[in-house]
């Protein structure tokens, strides 16, 4: 497995469509390894193909607590196919924008198909922060961030703030 550089926003491929996964190939189960190991690494509770500089539609995502045992899930092209009218407010950040955290309102609950890291079909209720983190990924495979939930200003001071972050690393 390898660990895969992040990309970091404004960085073009942030925002593009994804495209479908034709089929769940021992190159897409390596990536989804390589992705699990990166998100990981981070460390992060979900990390989406686009963030290392792959337009295809799947994510990584394990929100289970520090101290207990690992759950991670691959979710290779997912749909919502229901949310709940409650809704819960979390404070995101993203591996694509570090150490930048904002509140996000999202449904509470959300369920979602997708086809595993095998290639079969699953559906899964997410709740709480699962929830909230399986929408943050699935934006990424549409080309938004969790900051194009908010006001335009803070959406514009922060990708400032990233430019200068980008700046800073490519002189290291």
């Amino acid at each position: 497995m390898t660990v895969k550089d992040i990309l970091i926003h404004p960085d073009p491929l942030l925002k593009k469509q994804c495209a479908a996964v034709e089929s769940v190939s021992p190159e897409i189960q390596a990536l989804a390894r390589d992705m699990l190991e990166t998100m990981y690494a981070a460390p992060g509770v979900g990390l989406a193909a686009p963030q290392v500089g792959t337009l295809e539609r799947i994510f990584v995502m394990d929100c289970s607590a520090k101290d207990a045992e690992p759950e991670p899930l691959v979710l290779i092209n997912p749909t919502v196919v229901w949310t709940s009218d409650e809704k819960n407010v979390y404070n995101e950040g993203c591996l694509s924008l570090p150490e930048m955290y904002e509140d996000v309102e999202r449904p509470a609950k959300a369920v979602m198909q997708f086809l595993d890291i095998d290639g079969t079909q699953q559906e899964c209720e997410f709740i709480g922060l699962w929830a909230t983190c399986a929408q943050h990924e699935l934006d990424h495979l549409n080309g938004k961030l969790f900051i194009d939930h908010l006001s335009g200003l803070k959406r514009t001071m922060i990708t400032k703030k990233m430019m200068k972050l980008k700046k800073e690393r490519a002189r290291t």
